[in-house]
């Protein structure tokens, strides 16, 4: 009997144990998702500015259709793209679309003093450090929820679970041009 008792213990402080563990890693995943959110959402933000700044550079520079093009594309595939990697990628290319298109605005002295054109540029500035910040918070909770993932004994619960470690978002190292409005 006593053998027993003895087991159900040990087998009970092994269960909360595995039972506190799963609840933090869902916590922290959810966390993580939480994050992975609001990249997205300033993601979305910033895609949807696209339409009106490229509006408004075509008003004064009409033949600069390759631009609006790779821009347009860019956008679609960003608002197509799932998951990390894919959305990291279709980031890439709307940055460096627009980064292309604010190159091409220094030769239109007269859309550079715009009304419209500088409040698009000042949100567009806004959502940069939106999603900047987005991206920064996302990546500590993956560094936080991989660490849980990774260390012992959570490492063995997460594994059983099927608590995988979670990609960063890295974005691309890109020459960015020197605009000055």
């Amino acid at each position: 009997m006593k053998k027993m008792l003895i087991a159900l213990g040990i087998v009970f402080v092994f269960g909360i144990i595995i039972m506190s563990n799963y609840n933090n890693l869902v916590a922290s995943e959810e966390g993580v998702n939480g994050k992975w959110s609001q990249v997205q959402t300033q993601l979305q933000r910033r895609a949807d500015l696209i339409p009106n700044l490229v509006s408004t550079v075509k008003a004064f520079a009409a033949q600069e259709e390759s631009i609006f093009t790779s821009l347009a594309q860019a956008r679609a595939k960003l608002a197509g793209a799932s998951g990390v990697q894919e959305v990291q990628e279709a980031n890439d290319e709307v940055t460096n679309a627009l980064n292309r298109l604010l190159v091409i605005v220094e030769n239109y002295p007269e859309l550079k003093s715009n009304v419209n054109f500088l409040a698009l540029q000042d949100e567009l500035a806004g959502t940069e450090n939106r999603i900047a910040t987005a991206r920064r918070d996302y990546n500590l909770a993956v560094e936080e929820y991989n660490t849980r993932v990774r260390s012992l004994p959570t490492a063995l619960i997460a594994g059983m679970l099927g608590f995988d470690v979670k990609p960063y978002f890295e974005a691309e190292a890109s020459d960015v041009p020197n605009v000055d409005f």
